[in-house]
């Protein structure tokens, strides 16, 4: 166990507390890391359902892919003392389901995990994406809260 872990990051409080918890792990088993960030972006149905002109949903998509950037960098900046392997992924796609393909794809052997994203009132009707990834993932998901 913690020998390779995914840690996905979104910029909330407990997104930085499981990377911290995920650091810790992997310092103490002398593993490594795999830091996660996924975006959600538009698709061309938006373009019919929303009413949204083609040049606007590209620098919507655009947006959200730099922010996306900017808290993988902000992540780097987080593990600087860090002196295992880390590696950091821009994904695109719906947050849990990509986190558990990655899991799946770079055979990671855990997932540490904020219990709380950036998701608000959608996270209460939808149900988590810790509580999701928990679920479906086919190893231990650790929750930090």
């Amino acid at each position: 166990m913690f020998k390779k872990i995914l840690v996905p990051v979104d910029g909330s409080a407990t997104s930085w507390k499981a990377l911290e918890t995920a650091e810790k792990l992997a310092q103490t088993f002398k593993g490594e890391l795999l830091v996660v960030h996924v975006v959600q972006t538009y698709n061309s149905a938006e373009l019919y359902v929303n009413g949204l002109e083609a040049g606007t949903l590209s620098a919507e998509n655009n947006q959200i892919t730099m922010i996306g950037s900017r808290i993988l960098e902000t992540a780097k900046a987080k593990l600087q003392g860090f002196t295992g392997k880390a590696d950091f992924a821009l994904e695109v796609g719906h947050p849990a389901d990509r986190i558990v393909e990655v899991a799946k794809e770079k055979g990671v052997t855990d997932i540490v995990i904020g219990s709380r994203g950036l998701s608000g009132i959608a996270e209460f009707f939808l149900g988590s994406v810790s509580s999701k990834v928990s679920q479906y993932a086919a190893v231990p998901v650790l929750i930090v809260k």
